[in-house]
């Protein structure tokens, strides 16, 4: 019988977070497009529209002076954040930009929430963003095959 080797599968590894990530970000970018009732309670208060009057114990008061779009506006702008740099991810076009830009934006939804069971794993998919990030494009990114094409074109030869 054939003994499985786990080093021979590390290769796999960037692949598989990378390929992971992307959908779980896909799954909530669609379902906010498509549901974005269903996403209203995650909201930050301090986010709602209301008038400025009210005080609140955030530093960001100032905020209530700005005006804001609709709540079912941020909810779709969102959705569509987070579906459109998830295909990127998963496609692993602009790979480092697209694990950046997740990871800063899930880093602030995070902190919104507040301390909660949410919060630490949205700080989990943090950091494994970060590794993305770190890590660059794996072997199997459009990103790695770019780069395969425009060494083999200045070399001359074909890919």
């Amino acid at each position: 019988m054939k003994r499985i080797k786990p080093d021979h599968y590390k290769r796999f590894a960037p692949a598989i977070l990378r390929i992971g990530l992307a959908l779980v970000f896909l799954w909530f970018g669609i379902s906010q497009l498509v549901n974005p009732a269903s996403f209203i309670g995650y909201v930050p208060q301090w986010i709602a529209p209301h008038g400025h009057s009210i005080v609140h114990e955030h530093p960001f008061q100032f905020i209530h002076d700005v005006p804001i779009p609709s709540v079912h506006i941020l909810l779709m702008a969102n959705g569509v954040l987070e579906t459109l740099f998830g295909l990127l991810l998963l496609l692993g076009f602009w790979t480092r930009i697209s694990a950046a830009i997740l990871a800063l934006h899930l880093f602030g939804i995070a902190i919104s929430l507040g301390y909660n069971d949410i919060m630490i794993r949205d700080l989990g998919l943090v950091l494994a963003l970060v590794s993305v990030f770190l890590a660059g494009p794996d072997p199997w990114c459009l990103d790695s095959r770019v780069r395969r094409d425009a060494a083999a074109a200045s070399r001359g030869t074909a890919p």
